[in-house]
């Protein structure tokens, strides 16, 4: 592909300053962070917290470790924990996300669903979800899940808060960035 010699430098331009304008984000500044609990890594866009504590999964009671960040009134975080037995992860994983789209009276807008095995990888499934709610206060809500079980480890990786401050690329950044280790 040839440019022209006047279009090069503007692209250049354009290009340093859409660079700039990203590297100079108060409200978002990425970083890597691997849980201490679980093996996996994913990127914050603030400094996370990180907290345990008793659930209930449909009569399955587990402690859920979640690391979480803040920006404005969106929500970050993801949330693991063990299972029992890897039979029962699949339920884990679908008692998770109807227990998120309840706590925002939330609908499920689209849904998706994988689930393999394999003599290397073990049971592994997952669930994606993009739901809408509104507040107890009446705010619309939108939830972003990314739900995921390998072999007896499960995983919810959310974005959550008002619908209108929530940009799709770092909804893609964050969900897109977990990695199981």
């Amino acid at each position: 592909m040839k440019f022209s010699s006047s279009l090069t430098p503007r692209l250049l331009l354009l290009c340093a300053c859409a660079l700039l304008l990203a590297a100079c984000s108060p409200k978002f500044n990425w970083r890597e962070v691997r849980s201490k609990d679980a093996p996996y890594s994913i990127l914050l866009p603030t400094k996370p917290s990180t907290f345990a504590r008793p659930i209930d999964l449909d009569g399955m009671p587990l402690t859920m470790t979640m690391t979480a960040s803040k920006v404005d009134d969106t929500v970050f975080a993801v949330g693991s924990a063990t299972v029992p037995d890897a039979a029962k992860a699949q339920t884990a994983l679908i008692a998770m996300k109807t227990a998120l789209v309840k706590n925002i009276n939330g609908t499920v807008r689209s849904e998706k669903s994988t689930a393999a095995a394999s003599s290397t990888q073990g049971l592994s499934a997952s669930i994606d979800i993009e739901a809408v709610g509104k507040t107890p206060g009446g705010k619309d809500e939108v939830l972003f899940g990314h739900f995921v079980s390998k072999d007896k480890e499960i995983y919810q990786v959310i974005v959550m808060g008002p619908e209108k401050e929530i940009s799709r690329e770092n909804v893609d950044t964050f969900i897109g960035s977990f990695k199981h280790n």
